[in-house]
């Protein structure tokens, strides 16, 4: 396995030009074509992926430590078959529609201005998880675990508090109704 290090990928497009298996550090892809590459077993770590296309790759065992993506089309993303040793990662600005996370443990991850419709968030511990600004249309909750964690900003969820874990997540007024949906309220403002 080629040992790569605090390189620079630009404007590369992977589906062409293949991308070395390998272990990745320090290394920053921009505005790179990732689609339905195969990138399992590969080792990303302390990189930033932004502005790049990484719909349906394969990241089964895939290591992702301390990686950020900003910007990133991230569609049909099975995170749930990552290497889930030291895995960690922050979202700003991504599409991640269709993505993932099922049984997954997320405690304390960030997600910012991301789109998450349809993500599978079933039995993922989201524990103390940050979600700013981030729009969950379909996604699906379901026995997840949310305690302590930040909805403040975000928008379009269905959560069922008796199906999941809740305690002292945080939500706006606004997002109440996305905790009483089952219920068929005509929540008024």
């Amino acid at each position: 396995m080629k040992y790569i290090t605090e390189e620079r990928f630009d404007d590369s497009d992977f589906q062409k030009k293949e991308l070395e298996r390998g272990q990745y550090e320090y290394c920053v892809f921009t505005n790179c074509i990732l689609k339905d590459v195969d990138l399992s077993k590969f080792f990303f770590i302390e990189c930033e992926f932004v502005d790049c296309d990484m719909t349906n790759a394969n990241t089964d065992r895939t290591s992702f430590q301390n990686v950020i993506f900003r910007g990133c089309k991230l569609f049909g993303l099975r995170f749930d078959h990552c290497n889930p040793f030291t895995l960690s990662f922050e979202f700003h600005d991504c599409i991640m529609n269709n993505c993932s996370f099922y049984q997954m443990v997320l405690k304390r991850q960030t997600f910012t201005d991301v789109k998450l419709h349809e993500v599978d968030f079933t039995e993922t511990d989201l524990t103390a998880a940050v979600f700013n600004n981030c729009d969950f249309r379909a996604a699906i909750f379901d026995r997840t675990i949310l305690e302590n964690a930040d909805l403040t900003t975000s928008y379009n969820y269905s959560i069922d508090p008796e199906q999941n874990r809740v305690s002292k997540a945080k939500v706006s007024l606004y997002g109440v109704k996305g905790l009483l949906e089952k219920y068929n309220l005509d929540v008024q403002e």
